[in-house]
């Protein structure tokens, strides 16, 4: 039997790819084995959001190179899509398949090995290809599963490389997402993610479609107990109807993830964002006041070209302001190709390590103020993992870590758990 090893680096949507790649690989007779053991054919699923990424991916492809230097190295991912043809890619590879053909790596794979074709198809995805319904017939690993409901993004953000590399907006049929939450439930699973390279467009290649018409069409076709999680939407796709389906149905969980990228408006016209500081102030306040208990995660940029004193204030000020439970930041990273690259650097590594602490800082505090709120509360938590002898971590709803002991083994089971206390960057709790 052959064995096969997957390591993936990136989003979300490249995980559930990977997921994806393991299903089709097993069903077909092969043995999954770490990354780490020695394994007849290595795919690496790589990731070039930033040049951190890139490096990433290098270093994975060339450990497993020299591994085992007679594997098959099979390179798949948005650098792989993005790098193929420069000299910075790795020796030693053996296969390249873009993003286009990812879905197909398993049958690519086997014609490689029968002598077939080894020139890749690295052809970006056009808006004609539509995603291919998935129905897992192994557990995986994780306890919350992901359904990948879209991919692509046209809005070229100034300085994204993931339209150049994920190609335009495709959106998997309504009926085959109802098909693989129903399987899911099925299965066993209490958390289905709906995920995407952008997934608020959900729906804008489907007539009549868009993402809260599809959350309610599976939660009025699929019956059971089990929560759906929503991935990252952007600001100006977190629509009333949105809104209004998340304060109705707690089958919604009460967490949204909206990047804001800058706090100032020059810096965001730079970016081409298509909105504005006041917007996005409005709109977290607003979902607040209706869903009181909701908790949300903002990312943000440092460091983009021209940033100063003034615009970094402009953000920090802003985020001090909102009702934030988790804030993601990162440091801008120059990638050839985007709008923003012909813009220069002029941001000083310092400067944006400066910057980043800054806002870290102010993430963890926002953390603490937001999760001592529930203490001496009642909450559900989904158990995912465990952390030593009886002791288990999970999630809220909203999105809140939870600590907690327990005799019984509750991997993959909602909880019920007071709060007790807040310890560095989780709740922790009894179980009742």
């Amino acid at each position: 039997m052959k064995t096969f090893a997957v390591q993936t680096l990136g989003c979300k949507v490249n995980q559930v790819e990977s997921e994806t790649i393991i299903e089709d690989f097993l069903n077909q007779g092969y043995q999954l084995v770490r990354p780490d053991e020695p394994a007849d054919i290595y795919i690496i699923n790589t990731c070039t959001v930033t040049h951190v990424s890139d490096r990433k991916s290098r270093a994975v492809i060339r450990r497993a190179v020299r591994r085992c230097p007679d594997a098959l190295v099979v390179v798949t991912g948005c650098m792989a899509q993005i790098s193929h043809d420069t000299p910075e890619m790795p020796d030693g590879i053996d296969l390249l398949v873009g993003n286009r053909q990812k879905e197909r790596l398993v049958e690519i794979v086997e014609s490689w090995l029968e002598g077939g074709s080894k020139r890749p198809d690295l052809s970006l995805p056009v808006a004609a290809d539509k995603l291919k319904p998935v129905l897992y017939t192994h557990i995986h690993e994780r306890t919350r599963a992901f359904v990948k409901i879209q991919d692509g993004c046209q809005s070229y953000c100034s300085y994204c490389i993931v339209p150049f590399a994920r190609g335009p907006v495709r959106s998997k049929l309504p009926g085959d997402v109802v098909t693989e939450v129903r399987h899911l439930v099925e299965m066993g699973y209490r958390e289905i993610v709906f995920t995407g390279i952008h997934s608020g467009l959900y729906g804008m290649d489907l007539e009549g479609w868009n993402l809260p018409r599809l959350l309610r069409k599976v939660l009025e076709e699929v019956p059971g107990s089990y929560r759906l999680r929503t991935g990252s939407i952007e600001p100006l796709e977190v629509t009333l109807d949105l809104i209004a389906l998340l304060a109705e149905d707690n089958r919604i969980c009460r967490h949204l993830h909206i990047p804001l990228q800058s706090g100032s408006d020059r810096i965001l016209q730079l970016m081409r964002r298509r909105y504005d500081s006041s917007y996005y102030r409005s709109l977290l306040e607003s979902i607040a006041d209706k869903i009181p208990d909701i908790g949300m995660a903002a990312d943000v940029m440092v460091g983009f070209p021209s940033e100063d004193d003034s615009d970094f204030v402009q953000t920090y000020e802003l985020l001090s302001d909102l009702p934030l439970l988790n804030l993601h930041v990162f440091k801008y990273s120059p990638r050839p190709g985007t709008k923003a690259f012909a813009m220069g650097d002029d941001v000083t590594a310092a400067i944006k390590q400066q910057r980043s602490e800054k806002l870290l800082a102010l993430a963890a505090a926002k953390h603490r103020e937001f999760c001592q709120r529930f203490l001496g509360r009642q909450v559900e938590v989904l158990a995912e993992r465990k952390t030593g002898e009886n002791h288990y971590r999970g999630f809220t709803e909203n999105y809140m870590e939870v600590s907690f002991a327990d005799t019984l083994d509750q991997r993959g089971k909602t909880v019920k758990i007071v709060l007790q206390g807040y310890d560095d960057d989780h709740l922790e709790g009894n179980v009742l």
